[in-house]
């Protein structure tokens, strides 16, 4: 059977930086069938919910698995999490690897540093940019089929295939 590797989010788990979650019905649906394994790659990476929100300072996710660019806090404190990011996304890589030929896609939450597809927010102000988090990044390196929340009706006729 196929499966779906999602940000947990999506699936209604209150995991967002903020305590939240980012709730999508066709993904919870999927779910309740078995379909999709639920990942938040920020816990994964041992931070805390709710957490400080946090941007990519000097490029997007690829910079940062290059070492080339690091995550930060956005909340004045200007902590560096990159480690945490960087380990979360690995854990989230092996949790697909374990799966291999059985993940369909990969569904991640636009925006965010850890899982935008297409556009994560500037460090300096909250416009959005071209470019992908870190856990993105990591697993489209890796041949991951990835699909950003914001594709609705793509992840529906995905589902459906699958069913």
């Amino acid at each position: 059977m196929k499966r779906l590797i999602v940000s947990a989010c999506l699936v209604g788990f209150d995991c967002k930086y903020n305590g939240g979650n980012n709730r999508l019905e066709a993904v919870v649906e999927a779910f309740k069938r078995g379909l999709v394994v639920p990942v938040c790659p920020e816990q994964l990476g041992g931070l805390p919910t709710p957490r400080p929100p946090a941007k990519i300072w000097g490029g997007c996710g690829s910079d940062v698995l290059a070492g080339k660019a690091r995550v930060i806090t956005v909340d004045g404190r200007f902590k560096d999490v990159t480690d945490n990011f960087l380990r979360g996304a690995y854990q989230t890589l092996y949790a697909a690897e374990l799966l291999g030929s059985g993940v369909a896609a990969c569904i991640l939450k636009e925006k965010s540093p850890s899982c935008g597809v297409r556009k994560i927010y500037n460090f300096d102000d909250d416009t959005l940019r071209e470019g992908m988090g870190v856990t993105a990044a990591l697993l489209s390196s890796k041949g991951f089929k990835i699909l950003s929340s914001e594709e609705t009706e793509e992840i529906e006729k995905l589902i459906k295939e699958l069913q």
